[in-house]
C-alpha cells in the first residue's frame, strides 16, 4: 500500500517576528536593549493608525510586543506574561556573556549537573549543536 503524498501549503524559509505578551513595554524594550543589544522600535499600526505598536529589532527578525490586557487582534489563544522560553544566539563568546549579564545583576537559571564547569551547557539548536546560558526576562520568560 503506497503513501499518499502531500504537498504544504507553504515552505517556510526564516522567522520573520514572534510576539511576546509583557507587564510592561518599557521595561521590557528597556532589559532586551540593555542586557541583549536589541533596538527598541516604535511603529503606527498599518490597520489601526491610531494605535502606536512596539518592537524589538535584532539581526533581521524582530519581536512585537504586546502589553497584558492591551493585546492587538489578532492575537494567540492563550496569552501570557512569562509564557516564553527564546533561545537566541550571539557571535560573542557564550562564557562572556554569562559573565556580563550576572556583573549587570540578572539573575542566571542554572542547571546544576549539567554545567560545563564555567555556567554554559551544551544544548541542540536549530543549526546543531550550541553553548548555552539561561536567565529570565523581568515577565519571567526563559532566555537562552
Amino acid at each position: 500500500m503506497s503513501t499518499p503524498t502531500t504537498t504544504p501549503s507553504a515552505k517556510i524559509t526564516s522567522l520573520d517576528h514572534l510576539v511576546l505578551t509583557v507587564h510592561s513595554i518599557p521595561l521590557a524594550t528597556a532589559w532586551y536593549s540593555k542586557h541583549l543589544g536589541m533596538r527598541h522600535e516604535s511603529f503606527v499600526s498599518f490597520s489601526t493608525p491610531s494605535i502606536t505598536r512596539h518592537s524589538l529589532i535584532f539581526g533581521s527578525q524582530k519581536i512585537n510586543l504586546h502589553e497584558s490586557g492591551h493585546e492587538f487582534e489578532p492575537k494567540a489563544l492563550n496569552v501570557k506574561p512569562g509564557s516564553a522560553d527564546l533561545c537566541f544566539l550571539t557571535d560573542d563568546r557564550v562564557q562572556d556573556v554569562r559573565k556580563r549579564l550576572v556583573e549587570a545583576g540578572v539573575e542566571m537559571v542554572d542547571l546544576k549537573g549539567e554545567e560545563d564547569g564555567d555556567g554554559t551547557v551544551i544544548r541542540t539548536g536549530a543549526r546543531g549543536r550550541l553553548r548555552s546560558v539561561y536567565c529570565r526576562d523581568e515577565d519571567g520568560n526563559l532566555v537562552e
